[in-house]
């Protein structure tokens, strides 16, 4: 494999991490899941699962964010106002404060598997990494 070919390989590869990562967010959220509700009860997993759409939503909205402000930098003619762009940075947050009082007011026992759902892109990205490890490791990339 020449130098090209390798440099394709190591490109393609890496384009294609978000979506792995949207894949260890789906495993990793159901097993935890299914794990807290095995062990602590159903409104713990209850609250974890609501903490992980949240989070889902969250990483989306903030890869549309990422994108936007990069066209932007690029001039590469891209439609999105500015203000949108704001207003969606500004609603996660939102959406966060909104999913915490939902949980506090129904169950506080809810509220601990709410904020261990947020951190679901945080495993969702560590797993990413480790394979990213891995593959440069067995494949040379």
């Amino acid at each position: 494999m020449n130098v090209e070919q390798s440099t394709q390989a190591a490109e393609d590869f890496y384009a294609g991490a978000y979506a792995r990562i949207l894949r260890f967010m789906l495993g990793v959220g159901t097993v935890v899941a299914l794990a807290l509700g095995i062990a602590l009860g159903w409104r713990v997993s209850l609250g974890f699962v609501l903490g992980c759409a949240i989070a889902s939503v969250n990483f989306y909205w903030l890869k549309r964010v990422v994108s936007a402000l990069a066209d932007r930098v690029t001039r590469s003619g891209s439609a999105e106002s500015s203000s949108g762009v704001v207003l969606r940075f500004l609603l996660r947050y939102l959406l966060i404060a909104l999913g915490v009082y939902v949980i506090f007011r129904s169950s506080s026992v809810s509220l601990n598997g709410l904020l261990a759902g947020l951190f679901l892109p945080v495993a969702a990205i560590a797993c990413e990494a480790a394979y990213e490890v891995y593959v440069a490791l067995r494949r040379g990339l």
